[in-house]
C-alpha cells in the first residue's frame, strides 16, 4: 500500500466517524470560552487582549467567529486537524517502527493500524467535537509537525512550529523530553538523545521565561497552589491517571465532567501507584533490548506529566488528556495486531477500527444538545452534582422546570454547598 493511498484512508476514516458532530453545538466551556467572550469575537478585541495566555489558541476562536459564529464552522476546524495529526502520526509512526520496531511486520502496516487506532479511539471526541478540546487538538498538530521536520532535518522549521505549539497550550513543553527519548530508543544512547533535544530545550527555556513574565501566567501558577500543592497534586494524580487508564482508554466510558474521588492510601491507590512506578521503572528498563516497547510506555507516561504530575488543575482529570498520550497504547496495539498471520491481521485490524468508530459515532450523539450531554455524563458520573446541576440547567433552557427541579435537588443532595444548583433551583420556583 502506497502512504498516499494509506493517508487517504486515515483522513476519509476521521471524516466519515465524525460527520455527526458537525451537527454539534455549543457545550459546557465553550460559552465562557467563545460565546459568551468578546475578546475573540473580532481581531481589533483579539490583538488589545495581547500579551495573553494561550495566543494562537485564541487566534483561531477569534478566526472561526469571523468566518461564521456557528458550532459547525468551529467543529469542522477541530476536525481538520484531527484529521491532520492522524496523518502525522502515520508519518512518525512508520519511521519510528522502521528505526528501532519489530522487524516482523511491515512498518507501514504498524504505522496505518496505529493512526486508525488514533483517529478513532472514542477517548479522542473531546478533542474534536467538543470545541473548547481544541486547544489539545490544535497544539498537537504543531507538536507532531515539529516531531515530523525534526525527522527529516530541517531543526529550524521544527523549532518553528514547537514555538507555535506553546503558543497554544502550553502543556507543550514535553516536546524536547519526546525527541530525546526518540533518540534514545533509536540509537541506545543517552548521548544521542541529548544532542537531538538541545536546540529545543534551549527555546523551551527562553519561552518559559517570556511565559512567567505575563501576570496572568504567574496568577495561574499561584492559584493552582492554592488549590492543591505539588506533592499533595502528584498523590491525587494517582486516581488521575488510574481513571483515564481504566475507564476512556480500556473501557470506553467517557465522561466530560469525570467523577474522580482521590483515595490517597487505600488498597486500590496502592495498587495503581505501584503500577504506574512499575511502568515507569519498566519503560526505562526496556528500553536497551526491547526499545519500541520502552517507547510506547515511556511516551504515554510523558505526554500526561503536564496534566497530571505536579501542577494541579480544577478537575483532576479530562479524557482529552489522552489525544497525545494515546499514541504509545495505539503503538502497541497496532504491533501486536500487525504482527499476526495475514489472515488473523486482516480480520484484527478492521474488526478494531468498526469497534472504535462506532464507540465514536455513538458518542457524537451525546453532543447533539445539551440534555443529550449531560444525561450521558450523569449516567457515567452519577455522584458528580455539577454534572446534574447542568443537566437541570439544560432542562431548564429547554422549558421543562419539573424536570430542571428535580436535577437541582439531586445536586444538592450529592452536594449540599453546590451554590450554583441551590440558586438555579430557588431562582426556577419564584413566581
Amino acid at each position: 500500500m502506497t502512504d498516499r493511498r494509506a493517508l487517504a484512508i486515515i483522513v476519509a476514516a476521521a471524516l466519515l466517524t465524525y460527520a455527526g458532530a458537525l451537527f454539534g453545538l455549543f457545550q459546557f466551556d465553550d460559552y465562557a470560552v467563545i460565546v459568551d467572550n468578546p475578546l475573540i469575537h473580532s481581531w481589533g478585541a483579539w490583538f488589545a487582549s495581547m500579551p495573553g495566555i494561550r495566543p494562537l489558541l485564541k487566534a483561531s476562536y477569534t478566526l472561526c467567529w469571523m468566518l461564521a459564529p456557528a458550532p459547525w464552522v468551529f467543529i469542522l476546524f477541530n476536525l481538520a486537524c484531527h484529521a491532520a495529526n492522524g496523518c502525522l502520526v502515520y508519518v512518525l509512526a512508520q519511521r519510528w517502527a522502521d528505526d528501532f520496531g519489530p522487524q516482523r511486520a511491515p512498518p507501514a502496516n504498524v504505522a496505518l493500524a496505529t493512526a486508525l487506532i488514533f483517529v478513532l479511539h472514542p477517548a479522542q471526541t473531546e478533542a474534536v467535537t467538543y470545541v473548547a478540546g481544541r486547544s489539545v487538538s490544535l497544539m498537537a498538530l504543531f507538536y507532531l509537525g515539529a516531531l515530523v521536520a525534526q525527522q527529516n532535518r530541517r531543526v529550524w522549521l521544527s523549532l518553528a512550529l514547537f514555538g507555535l505549539a506553546m503558543a497554544v497550550r502550553e502543556t507543550a513543553w514535553t516536546l524536547p523530553a519526546a525527541l530525546f527519548l526518540i533518540a534514545v530508543a533509536r540509537e541506545r544512547n543517552a548521548r544521542a538523545g541529548w544532542v537531538a533535544a538541545r536546540r529545543h530545550a534551549t527555546l523551551l527555556a527562553m519561552i518559559l521565561v517570556a511565559v512567567f513574565a505575563l501576570p496572568t501566567y504567574r496568577a495561574m501558577l499561584v492559584r493552582s497552589v492554592e488549590l492543591r500543592g505539588p506533592i499533595a497534586n502528584l498523590v491525587a494524580q494517582v486516581d488521575g491517571v488510574s481513571y483515564l487508564v481504566t475507564h476512556p482508554l480500556l473501557s470506553l466510558r467517557l465522561s466530560i465532567d469525570p467523577d474522580i474521588v482521590a483515595g490517597a492510601g487505600g488498597a486500590t491507590w496502592w495498587l495503581a501507584a505501584i503500577a504506574l512506578v512499575s511502568a515507569a521503572l519498566g519503560g526505562v528498563a526496556l528500553l536497551r533490548h526491547r526499545p519500541f516497547v520502552a517507547f510506547a510506555i515511556l511516551w504515554f507516561l510523558l505526554q500526561l506529566l503536564p496534566t497530571n504530575s505536579l501542577i494541579a488543575r480544577l478537575d483532576l482529570a479530562n479524557d482529552r488528556q489522552l489525544y497525545l498520550a494515546l499514541v504509545g497504547p495505539a503503538l502497541l496495539v497496532a504491533t501486536a495486531l500487525a504482527n499476526l498471520p495475514p489472515r488473523a491481521a486482516g480480520l484484527a485490524v478492521p474488526a478494531l477500527c468498526v469497534l472504535l468508530g462506532s464507540a465514536t459515532i455513538l458518542r457524537n450523539r451525546d453532543y447533539a444538545s445539551e440534555i443529550a450531554l449531560w444525561e450521558a455524563t450523569t449516567r457515567a458520573s452519577p455522584g458528580k452534582a455539577r454534572a446534574w446541576n447542568n443537566l437541570g440547567y439544560a432542562w431548564q433552557l429547554a422549558g421543562d422546570s419539573e424536570r430542571a427541579a428535580t436535577a437541582y435537588a439531586h445536586a444538592l443532595a450529592l452536594e449540599p454547598g453546590e451554590y450554583k444548583a441551590r440558586v438555579n433551583l430557588e431562582l426556577l420556583r419564584r413566581p
